[in-house]
């Protein structure tokens, strides 16, 4: 089991080990913690072909990128809307695997019980060229994913 800051989450999956879960299991979801920003400029993950949508929920608010203390309260009111409980298989994105991880760990903190970190998160790290998405990632893995 990982530990950030004190708190268990389930573990980190990869990018693929998230999608065959969200195909396989009616209750799973993922919740994209991501920006806005990102969201609009780099694209969100596309689980339609699943009957899915992430939920989309910044960890971190845009422009200040201070954690939302309200974070938890809104992510468990979404999943409750598309009715999942708190033992339903939650896998947390961001752009690398950071953000994600600690949004895991506070949903773990708040209850949930199978919350997952996607290692690499959707762009992977940077390459030998400081660019992201080719190197690892929700985009590298060749998962879908739209734009707007």
């Amino acid at each position: 089991m990982s530990q950030t800051k004190g708190h268990s989450y389930a573990g980190d999956v990869t990018p693929a080990e998230a999608w065959t879960a969200l195909e396989s299991d009616g209750a799973a979801a993922m919740v994209d913690v991501r920006t806005s920003v990102e969201w609009s400029f780099v694209g969100v993950p596309d689980l339609s072909p699943l009957s899915k949508r992430a939920v989309l929920q910044e960890w971190q608010t845009f422009p200040t990128m201070q954690v939302d203390p309200e974070f938890p309260a809104k992510v468990e009111a979404a999943l409750a809307a598309a009715g999942a409980g708190k033992d339903a298989p939650v896998f947390f994105l961001c752009r690398s695997g950071a953000r994600s991880q600690a949004a895991a760990a506070a949903m773990a903190a708040a209850g949930w019980t199978r919350c997952y970190n996607v290692a690499g998160g959707f762009e992977g790290p940077l390459d030998q060229d400081r660019h992201r998405g080719a190197a690892a990632g929700w985009k590298a893995d060749g998962l879908p994913w739209i734009q707007s």
